[in-house]
């Protein structure tokens, strides 16, 4: 019997794919994170089912919606007893760590459970000198928190028991906000002007009222702790909302230089202990995020430069260099594939697939052609209504049900429930909402029937009293 594979998981934080050069960056460079997808496969079509920090990590640890393994918010500490795959693979005598960012919640039962070591950001972490809890205890490192994780990590996969198969997940804080670069990258694109997005100048208009309510505006909405100092004087609303952009992207795309830099670290590193071709070598982000479209930051909505996520995977003895996949991919889908990919039974609870067959090149005849998202925050943070919808290859539809509750438990303000209907062949951006367009009538119902069966699959409850209001 063949060895077991090693499983690398990179994760960074709000990378979005379209600040990765084998994606088609427009905007920056990632020769290490491109090779991965050279020498391996780069996921087309992977998605969150919500895209916010602490829930979309949970369903990567559990394989379960968050409405199942209960983080629906940043506020939702994960149940440690719960079933993860660190877990199950640790159970099959695999060595397991998670070095990093974690945001699933301190103490009690919320400690990572499932890894032989574990070192962690407390909370969100921070960019310089940051403190960690190892195993429990506080300890406060010197310098750059992506170099501090890409230290540890290396010195973890260096010191391990060659006897066993070990699985990493090293999870960057970057180039989450506030976005500050290491002093190596601070000057890193300093005379370069960063184009802007085609939907820079979005106004909001045929769309659902939750996109012009939304705050998270490059040119209202980014605060002097962000862009790291004061504007010029004299400069136009447009000129001034180009300089913000400027000051923001730069920094983002230095903070993604230095994971960039990680990756190829821990590539190198493969190579010379020997173990590059009986790897799984992953990295994604743990959603997207608005690089300036529509004129936002941040992430939390249903459109596309927030629901996509990056996945490139290589495997040598199994992926062939260089594939590209298009098929449906949920964040869902990683506990499956992992415990698949180990030889370990996956368990009937959790509620992805396995894409191994599809990493092999063998795509299942009854492989997904739709998936499910729900945002529940009503109202919190970037004053985001709730929503959830369905994604097909073709279209999206979006029901901003605008739940009253709010994340705190207190009352929010509740808004009407509005539709939105994207056509993704004809309008790609999602500028035009059409779904009281007479030609999309038929298929805005049929989606919503589609979008049922979904939730009921997903063992997730709809607000079908105010759908059919």
């Amino acid at each position: 019997m063949s060895q077991k594979p090693n499983i690398l998981f990179i994760m960074s934080d709000d990378h979005a794919s379209h600040a990765i050069g084998c994606y088609g960056s427009r905007i920056n460079e990632t020769p290490q994170l491109d090779r991965i997808a050279r020498e391996g496969m780069r996921f087309d079509n992977c998605f969150c089912t919500n895209s916010i920090c602490a829930p979309s990590r949970a369903t990567i640890l559990t394989g379960q919606y968050n409405h199942i393994n209960g983080v629906m918010t940043l506020r939702d500490d994960l149940d440690g007893r719960r079933t993860t795959f660190p877990k199950l693979l640790q159970q099959a005598g695999y060595q397991t760590a998670i070095i990093g960012k974690w945001h699933l919640g301190h103490g009690g039962n919320s400690d990572p459970t499932g890894f032989d070591y574990w070192n962690v950001l407390p909370e969100q972490g921070v960019y310089t000198n940051p403190e960690f809890i190892e195993m429990g205890e506080n300890r406060q490192y010197s310098g750059y928190v992506t170099e501090v994780i890409t230290d540890m990590s290396l010195q973890w996969i260096q010191q391990r028991d060659k006897n066993k198969p070990f699985m990493l997940m090293c999870h960057h804080k970057a180039p989450h906000r506030p976005w500050q670069p290491a002093p190596k990258y601070a000057d890193l694109y300093e005379d370069v002007l960063i184009p802007e997005p085609d939907t820079f100048d979005d106004d909001y208009s045929n769309r659902a009222s939750a996109a012009g309510a939304a705050r998270m505006r490059i040119d209202r909405d980014l605060q002097k702790k962000d862009v790291k100092a004061d504007p010029p004087e004299g400069l136009t609303p447009q000129q001034l909302k180009s300089w913000k952009y400027q000051r923001y992207i730069k920094d983002y795309l230095r903070c993604v230089a230095s994971i960039d830099e990680s990756v190829g670290m821990l590539l190198d590193l493969l190579d010379e202990e020997g173990i590059a071709d009986n790897t799984i070598v992953v990295y994604t982000s743990d959603q997207g995020f608005f690089l300036g479209d529509h004129g936002w930051f941040d992430k939390r909505f249903m459109y596309e430069e927030s629901l996509r996520m990056p996945l490139l995977i290589r495997y040598p003895q199994e992926i062939q260099a260089g594939s590209i996949c298009t098929d449906m991919v949920l964040n869902l889908d990683f506990a499956s594939s992992f415990l698949d990919a180990a030889g370990v039974p996956v368990p009937e609870e959790m509620q992805g697939s396995s894409i191994r067959p599809i990493w092999n090149g063998e795509t299942p005849e009854d492989w997904r052609t739709s998936m499910y998202y729900r945002y529940w925050m009503h109202l919190s943070g970037h004053y985001i209504y709730a929503h959830y919808g369905i994604r097909t290859h073709q279209y999206k539809l979006i029901y901003y049900y605008a739940d009253a509750l709010g994340t705190s438990g207190s009352i929010d303000e509740p808004k009407p429930p509005e539709w939105e209907l994207f056509d993704l062949e004809r309008d790609p951006c999602e500028m035009s909402n059409v779904y009281h367009d007479p030609e999309y009538r038929e298929i805005a119902a049929r989606l919503t029937d589609e979008l049922h069966a979904l939730q009921l699959e997903a063992q997730d409850k709809p607000y079908l009293e105010r759908e059919r209001a």
